[in-house]
């Protein structure tokens, strides 16, 4: 079946216009609209007559972009999407999951439609092409996250400056001086220049600097297989590594698997802080996890009251940045004492 994807690329224009007709909502010059008109008719495309009759008013539904496919859907994004759509549900609002790709065309035939009121839109990498579409179809929108350059947009985020100097801060005080961060791979097509993982490494190696210790820093893809290999490439390149702060969830229990395939107990050997992960992750390991928790439930509420402000037409809300909860737990001592050389 046609989409207005293809629509858009028969008649020479963007998604956008194709949407502006389709929807009628902004006047579109007589010839745009005949070649559109005419694209239309000759790949058999539909109008989708619900949305234009939803167009011209509220469906009071609001749409989460989440890419499901390429980005494991943790603990903490089950958390952040549960408390997004009890905000919701108070203000007399739907959320609905939409679980489509990084691609933003994909997403502008979706939001083109217009059955959705706004988008909360999450992932986000510094160099978004999905910000672009959703101002051309003038689609009101908050981010969960921040582009490079994000001065004019709405967004919620972690505040990962203080985040990774927290969970650097509590092995610092216990004694590590040899601290490594593992993060995600961004040579992974869907998490190049991914926000998160920039930022976190960022902040990591500006605080190595203030403290002057060498950061190690190793990226790994997200998923438990991936996390046992980077706990043995760990130890096999930097067995000097006393202190861990791994950022990913889904990575940390091969962590800890493979940190005990190597020989090095937790937290006698090396010591490990989870960063911003969910409370209870640090009950589903042993030795229970010290955990840097992350702040989704407050992002999920910050998010859909800053996209309803944004609907009501009301003066927009201030971009927010939020922490976590430093939870002690038992994977973390001081370092082993390194007996002299002779």
């Amino acid at each position: 079946m046609a989409t207005m994807r293809d629509v858009a690329e028969r008649a020479g224009v963007s998604i956008a216009t194709v949407s502006f007709v389709v929807n009628n909502t902004k006047p579109v010059t007589d010839s745009t609209r005949k070649r559109i008109e005419e694209a239309m008719a000759e790949l058999g495309f539909r109008r989708n007559s619900v949305a234009r009759a939803l167009a011209s008013r509220q469906t009071r539904i609001l749409a989460l972009v989440y890419p499901a496919l390429e980005h494991h859907l943790s603990t903490s994004g089950i958390e952040f999407i549960t408390s997004a759509a009890r905000e919701a549900r108070s203000n007399d609002y739907h959320l609905v999951v939409w679980p489509v790709s990084n691609d933003a065309a994909e997403l502008a035939d979706l939001v083109g439609q217009g059955l959705v009121d706004g988008v909360l839109l999450m992932e986000v990498q510094l160099a978004d092409p999905r910000v672009g579409v959703l101002q051309s179809l003038d689609s009101p929108f908050v981010l969960i996250g921040r582009t490079a350059e994000p001065s004019g947009l709405d967004y919620v985020d972690i505040d990962f400056d203080e985040s990774i100097r927290r969970c650097v801060d509590h092995l610092w005080d216990v004694g590590h001086r040899n601290i490594a961060l593992i993060s995600g791979d961004q040579r992974v097509p869907s998490f190049e220049r991914y926000g998160p993982y920039v930022r976190m490494e960022d902040a990591f190696r500006r605080i190595a600097a203030e403290r002057h210790f060498e950061p190690v820093v190793l990226n790994t893809r997200s998923g438990a297989k991936y996390g046992r290999e980077i706990a043995l490439e760990l130890s096999r390149t930097h067995p000097q590594a006393s202190g861990v702060v791994i950022f990913g969830e889904p990575t940390v229990t091969g962590l800890l698997a493979g940190l005990r395939a190597a020989g090095r107990r937790v937290p006698d050997d090396v010591s490990v802080v989870a960063a911003l992960a969910a409370a209870d992750i640090a009950y589903t390991t042993d030795p229970p996890l010290t955990t840097l928790t992350s702040p989704g439930v407050e992002l999920g509420q910050l998010a859909v009251r800053a996209l309803l402000r944004r609907l009501s037409g009301g003066e927009p809300l201030p971009p927010e940045l939020r922490c976590g909860e430093f939870l002690p737990g038992e994977s973390t001592a001081a370092p082993p004492h390194v007996a002299p050389s002779a």
